[in-house]
């Protein structure tokens, strides 16, 4: 029995360790499986993401060259038509510069003549302005109540007064019981500008603070933001430093929304305040250095900048830094030969260093938009918006006329970004100011003993990013800035030994409850529905480019000729082949039935009754164009413009962008949008008449 039982016992030893065993090579082999699977889970979720961000980044830089192109085109016509052209008068002022200064532009701005009634609760502001004073107003504003216009106005006077006596360059210093705090574009987001101070504390003389540009536009409390910051830099003017970005101009504002804000706002008092803030913007330092050691620039630097140059700018005469400099003369290294140098026509310099406007224009002998050809035109409509590979060489600054080396200056450093390919080249993408690589870093940073460069003017995933050997910094403090979970927002605090903490964060709540596949799935749906609208507004221009690859009238396309003929058209440099599951329901055979899938894109449009469906599209795809204009136009703010006006806006508008549209479908619209019959259109009513929403019904998108 002890013989059996004995048996039985190593049996069971041995059965335990036969099945001890087998799990352990099952649960391995599981395990496996399992992280593989993971990974492809996060590759595809990542793939996902940068797909995403490249459509809402495309899509916004797109918007940035059209601006400029637009103002380019406003140029022309200041100094090409007649003084006494009407089309000339409409855009006039916003070349124009109030004279003013001073006592006689206080005068002008003067608050005391306003009233604070009884019924007002909000902070009632003394100056000179307190601490106490600064964290009222935040609370203010934490709890969404507006400021009297009386007190924006005397807040904005005191800053006006305090900004023309600082230098173009801030500099400021650490120790080692006082780091400095850098923020990055706000862009009106208030819910993170309040995070910063909750999570890192209110401005002092012991917590300095460098907000660095782009406190407005995009966002819905530009003007809340402008006046915490100016508060703060009224009590602490040797600790808050503000550098100036490139949306503190109110050319920029006029299309991003900061007009349009500050006029809701305050409808009997806003124009009084943005002929304020414009010259505000003028008077903003231009850069901050940090213990002789760190600059700190909004956009970023060109392989001519130099400090020394930017600290003796007259800053305060560029109140947009897209206008370039009048009456200047700019040589082309072109213009010299080897047999002598050649005679040409006057160049008018735009914002792309070396595209400048061709000289067929300098020929036309028209004076009018009436009598303007349409189809002269084409040297650089057909530019790419995306990528820098095969860009030319820009502008030699050694060529300029000095004004024009001094604003070129200041473009660079509110409009440039970095890339990864040594060389410093115009940036196609932005419109605006250059790229510049590695090596501009190393001897830029080299040349005037500097270490690191911290800039921001890019959104970033995570807030922040390196680049160019740690070199270049870019810090952006607007969180969910295309959607909610589109990405984090950062700041910088740094020490005594400039090494730079990066603080990450999530202003919004609902994004914080997200899971990563939720996140994902969010912003996704955002960024695609963004596309099909621009996919939609150039139906007609897609399903030409679709036929001249189906010379047969099939109906169908391959894939690679579908993704080749979209982005001939949109010209956003995306990846539509990785995009086609998301936005073509169905294929076969590698074919794209590209009729089906115009169908697909259908989206509600206004049903107005106009005979010419051509200026719907017209009107679709140029909608912040119009908007521009419009706004320019509408010189006394009313938010209101003439039948005869919204002639004359569409007329600038059709003259752009090189199309014609007749008198009587430009009349035809306006009777139609004219609700009222009042013989004027309202703005909102317009934007309102014409906007898009996606019903699409193509293939869903998973969380």
């Amino acid at each position: 029995m002890g013989c059996g039982l004995g048996k039985s016992k190593q049996q069971m030893q041995k059965c335990d360790k036969v099945n001890l065993s087998v799990p352990a090579s099952i649960a391995i082999r599981a395990a496996v499986l399992i992280q593989r699977w993971y990974r492809r889970y996060v590759a595809r979720l990542e793939i996902r993401r940068r797909c995403t961000w490249n459509i809402f980044q495309s899509i916004e830089y797109a918007g940035q060259q059209d601006q400029i192109k637009l103002y380019n085109f406003f140029v022309f016509l200041m100094q090409h038509f007649t003084p006494a052209s009407s089309e000339r008068n409409l855009i006039s002022h916003i070349f124009h510069d109030d004279p003013r200064h001073g006592a006689q532009l206080e005068t002008f701005h003067c608050y005391e003549s306003i009233e604070v009634s009884n019924s007002y609760t909000g902070p009632r502001l003394t100056f000179p302005l307190t601490f106490c004073g600064v964290s009222k107003l935040v609370e203010t504003f934490k709890h969404r109540q507006k400021l009297h216009a009386r007190y924006v106005l005397q807040l904005l006077g005191e800053t006006a007064k305090l900004l023309r006596i600082l230098a173009n360059i801030n500099h400021v210093s650490t120790s080692y019981t006082k780091e400095i705090t850098i923020c990055g574009d706000l862009h009106g987001h208030l819910e993170d500008l309040l995070l910063i101070f909750y999570k890192n504390g209110l401005p002092s003389g012991e917590k300095p603070y460098v907000f660095n540009g782009d406190f407005v536009d995009r966002g819905k409390n530009s003007l809340e933001i402008l006046l915490i910051l100016f508060g703060f830099l009224l009590v602490y003017p040797h600790d808050v430093h503000l550098n100036r970005g490139n949306h503190e101009d109110h050319i920029v504002n006029l299309r991003y929304g900061f007009t349009k804000e500050v006029l809701g706002k305050y409808r009997v008092h806003g124009k009084k305040i943005l002929k304020l803030l414009k010259k505000i913007f003028c008077w903003l330092p231009l850069a901050t250095v940090i213990d002789h050691k760190v600059l700190v620039v909004h956009g970023g630097i060109s392989d001519a900048t130099d400090l020394d140059t930017i600290a003796r700018v007259d800053r305060h005469k560029y109140v947009s830094a897209l206008r370039p400099p009048s009456r200047t003369k700019i040589k082309n290294r072109s213009d010299v030969t080897a047999d002598g140098p050649v005679t040409r026509r006057r160049r008018v310099c735009s914002l792309t260093h070396d595209r400048c406007v061709p000289p067929q224009r300098y020929e036309l002998q028209c004076r009018s938009l009436q009598n303007l050809p349409t189809s002269s035109w084409t040297e650089e409509e057909e530019m790419r918006r995306r990528g820098v590979t095969g860009a030319e060489p820009r502008w030699s600054y050694s060529d300029l006329d000095p004004d024009v080396h001094d604003w070129k200056q200041i473009v660079d450093m509110l409009w440039s970004d970095p890339m990864p390919q040594n060389g410093c080249i115009h940036n196609e993408v932005r419109g605006g100011g250059c790229y510049w690589g590695p090596d501009v870093t190393e001897e830029v940073l080299g040349r005037h003993g500097l270490q690191l460069l911290i800039r921001s003017h890019e959104c970033k995933q995570d807030g922040y990013e390196f680049c160019h050997n740690r070199r270049v910094l870019t810090i952006f403090s607007a969180s969910n800035y295309y959607e909610v979970g589109s990405n984090r927002g950062a700041y910088i605090k740094l020490g005594p030994d400039l090494v730079p903490h990066v603080v990450q964060y999530q202003a919004s709540q609902t994004c914080r409850e997200l899971s990563l596949r939720q996140s994902v799935g969010w912003t996704e749906r955002s960024a695609l529905q963004a596309l099909r609208e621009q996919l939609f507004v150039h139906t007609s221009h897609l399903i030409a480019a679709f036929q001249e690859f189906d010379p047969n009238h099939t109906g169908m396309v391959s894939l690679r000729d579908w993704a080749s003929a979209t982005e001939s058209v949109l010209k956003l440099g995306l990846p539509w082949r990785v995009l086609r599951p998301q936005l073509v329901s169905s294929t076969c055979s590698g074919m794209v039935d590209y009729q089906q899938w115009i169908r697909e894109l259908t989206i509600t449009k206004p049903n107005l009754e106009i005979s010419d469906t051509s200026i719907l599209e017209t009107m679709y795809k140029n909608h912040s164009n119009l908007e521009t204009i419009f706004r320019i136009i509408d010189t006394d703010h009313s938010g209101s413009i003439s039948l005869e006006e919204f002639r004359q806006t569409w007329k600038l508008l059709c003259s752009h962008i090189q199309t014609e549209i007749s008198d009587d479908a430009i009349d035809d619209l306006a009777k139609c949008i004219d609700f009222n019959k009042d013989g004027s259109i309202d703005i909102n009513e317009f934007m309102e008449a014409f906007r898009l929403v996606d019903l699409s019904t193509g293939p869903k998108v998973t969380e």
